[in-house]
């Protein structure tokens, strides 16, 4: 099989294509300022983006890896997070706290999607 790599980088692409599956990297808000709802809605309209370069949408979700600076944004970061997902195609999803790459970023979200 054919791998198509999207947005690909010296370290790493922005997603991978194998097969039917985009397996994205993890991807943080390009401007990290402000809130953990403004970093969510710039992370979610980029996945968006890769998505649909891979010829796939949010609808073909199969799982979601979030990471959170602090777990006390949870709801917050949910707040964005239920507002875009497809509420009848909801993919498998674990979110923790930890340490991000750096104190700017407050989200890291990757996802793996159908094509």
């Amino acid at each position: 099989m054919n791998i198509q790599r999207i947005a690909p980088g010296p370290r790493m692409s922005g997603a991978v294509v194998h097969g039917d599956t985009v397996y994205l990297a993890g991807h943080v808000a390009a401007e990290p300022r402000g809130s953990v709802r403004g970093q969510t809605e710039a992370i979610l309209a980029r996945i968006d983006e890769r998505l649909a370069a891979a010829g796939s949408d949010r609808s073909r979700l199969l799982s979601a890896q979030i990471w959170l600076a602090d777990i006390a944004t949870f709801d917050e970061m949910n707040a964005v997070w239920d507002a875009w997902v497809d509420p009848k195609n909801t993919p498998a999803r674990a979110t923790v706290e930890a340490k991000l790459a750096s104190p700017k970023y407050l989200v890291e979200i990757m996802v793996t999607a159908a094509i």
